[in-house]
């Protein structure tokens, strides 16, 4: 199945790039209310599915027993930029646990926010794991461990009793096989499994409605995105797509981008969730897909829509200033 082109890139009066992309939109029950390209192929979600990754933190009780706070509880289901606010909330969960970075396995590299990178690199001689954009899930994970009695050592690992806990817990929310065959290395070094892009939609839905899961799960979901919703910032940074969008619509979206060209998005308000893939992998073409998408479900006159469109939409200006182009949405997604 050929995936149609989603995303169009343009420069003067021409189309430069195209993008083909797969979409879907899921309610609580797993009904699909809109779908282009091939839902049905299996989808690396990478960072996307971090809230899910995040529930054992929350079912085993180990939020409640280090009293994590919303920005920490965020900082669990994000990929940050690194900056200044985001180390700090790190260390600070992982000293709430009698731990520090030492105890992290997701590596390290340089903050991503270029104000904060320069800072950086004039005052530090190396970024440590708390640097790394996925320490605050990790972090979260530490919190997990040392609650729950596991030897935090190796917790990336496949057979840890941690990525255990999250493979059975992504396998009841999306309903799909996690297993040696769907499973492959993240960047972090934290096991991802393919799963086909509908099924990961569906368990986002899940998460934002409660529907088919047990209590302390349903509970557990609407803690963390509360969480997300409440403190954008700590879910990606400055001028993130996965914060700008939150700030579009304070407590009516949930958004958790992925490397990769995968995003979600949740409308717990509407019962719904969105799922995207690039298929090139091209983040600039999942955030338009989503936003896109997203818009459809607020009133075309209101200050939400208005946001999210001029995210779909967007002039592309030079080191001048000059407007050379844009990226733009097709009508697939409108259909």
């Amino acid at each position: 199945m050929n995936n149609p082109v989603t995303v169009e890139v343009t420069r003067g009066n021409r189309v430069e790039s195209r993008h083909r992309g797969t979409v879907v939109v899921v309610d609580g029950d797993g009904k699909i209310v809109f779908s282009a390209g091939d839902i049905d192929a299996l989808t690396f979600p990478r960072s996307a599915c971090k809230a899910m990754q995040a529930l054992p933190l929350i079912e085993s009780g180990a939020a409640d027993a280090f009293g994590l706070s919303d920005q920490q509880l965020a900082l669990a289901c994000s990929s940050h930029s690194g900056e200044d606010e985001h180390v700090a909330t790190a260390a600070a969960m992982l000293a709430k646990a009698g731990r520090d970075e030492t105890v992290l396995e997701c590596g390290a590299h340089w903050s991503s926010h270029q104000q904060t990178l320069i800072h950086q690199a004039r005052t530090l001689e190396k970024p440590n794991a708390l640097h790394n954009n996925c320490s605050g899930k990790h972090c979260g994970f530490i919190c997990t461990c040392v609650h729950m009695g596991y030897d935090p050592k190796g917790y990336v690992e496949y057979d840890h009793p941690l990525q255990q806990d999250i493979r059975d817990t992504m396998q009841s929310l999306t309903g799909a096989v996690l297993d040696h065959d769907t499973c492959g290395t993240d960047g972090c070094s934290i096991p991802t499994y393919a799963v086909p892009l509908k099924a990961l939609a569906h368990g986002f839905a899940k998460m934002g409605t409660g529907q088919g899961l047990a209590p302390l799960r349903a509970k557990a979901s609407k803690r963390l995105m509360d969480a997300c919703m409440a403190e954008p910032f700590y879910v990606a940074g400055t001028k993130r797509a996965c914060t700008a969008i939150m700030q579009a619509a304070p407590g009516k979206i949930f958004a958790k981008t992925g490397a990769e060209g995968v995003f979600c998005a949740v409308l717990p308000e509407q019962g719904l969730s969105i799922a995207v893939k690039a298929e090139d992998g091209a983040t600039r073409a999942a955030e338009a897909m989503v936003t896109a998408l997203l818009s459809r479900y607020f009133e075309k006159d209101s200050t939400e829509h208005a946001a999210l469109m001029a995210m779909t939409n967007k002039p592309m200006h030079n080191w001048n200033g000059r407007h050379v182009g844009d990226v733009r949405v097709t009508d697939v997604l409108f259909g």
